[in-house]
């Protein structure tokens, strides 16, 4: 079986409108490219906050899955959103290509600093149980940014593995929504490495293919990891250039 990925590595920002025209921008290329889903960073949409105009991301969400479901191309949907329940949940949003609505990844893992209780953003959102999903006749499932990885210093909870417990439950494609912190000095390269070795080991260790997309905001800086493909043995089969707005494309066989 053949799943035809679309993955864009967007700037993402506080700003709806410009967020909404990436994605829109990223939706055309999928099309051009004839692909059945496509990938977009955490909080594509939204931006990556809780602080958020709640109504400007449901009107915006509402364009992009009209548009998506009209050129018949499945979504994996980074943003946050306010559910009907009044909380609010870092997602990523799984849209069959005909616009059905399979559900939402909230991401688990979420960053605080190690006082007790932790400060950041674990207080700002809510979580729910891990799950896959059919997608396209696939069963996927989805993670966020320190989902995967379980950065050291901002984890105050155990690492769970979601990437193992998403393989046991029988996921053979993990897509992951990324925003990850930058800067020019060497830290963002020791997080760099750190990141892509996780993906890459994880993948092989859950046999899964592993979909990756990063924000790539500010322009001027390289992302927080590698965009693009890892095949279920570990190794890169297809990968993004580290810096700016880049789009890709990749088949994967199963």
């Amino acid at each position: 079986m053949k799943l035809r990925i679309a993955g864009a590595q967007l700037p993402v920002t506080t700003d709806i409108d410009a967020n909404l025209e990436a994605i829109l921008r990223a939706v055309d290329f999928a099309v051009d490219q004839d692909a059945d889903v496509l990938l977009t960073p955490e909080g594509s949409l939204s931006g990556y906050t809780a602080l958020f105009d709640h109504n400007a991301v449901a009107e915006a969400l509402d364009v992009v899955t009209g548009c998506a479901a009209d050129k018949s191309i499945g979504l994996a949907l980074g943003t946050c959103f306010v559910e009907s329940d009044g909380k609010c949940y870092n997602q990523i949003r799984f849209y069959d290509p005909d616009g059905t609505f399979l559900g939402f990844h909230s991401k688990i893992l979420r960053c605080g600093s190690m006082d007790e209780p932790p400060k950041g953003e674990i207080n700002d959102y809510a979580v729910v149980p891990l799950r896959t999903f059919d997608l396209c006749g696939v069963k996927v499932g989805g993670l966020i940014c320190n989902d995967m990885w379980a950065n050291p210093g901002c984890t105050p909870v155990p690492d769970p593995h979601l990437s193992q417990h998403l393989s046991r439950m029988g996921a053979r494609v993990i897509f992951q929504a990324v925003n990850g912190g930058r800067g020019p000095g060497e830290w963002s390269k020791v997080a760099w490495n750190y990141h892509e070795s996780n993906l890459r080991m994880r993948a092989n260790a859950g046999r899964v293919w592993v979909v990756v997309a990063d924000n790539c905001h500010p322009m001027e800086l390289p992302c927080s990891c590698p965009s693009g493909v890892i095949n279920p043995e570990g190794s890169w089969v297809c990968q993004a250039l580290p810096q700016g707005e880049q789009l890709f494309i990749h088949d994967l066989i199963m």
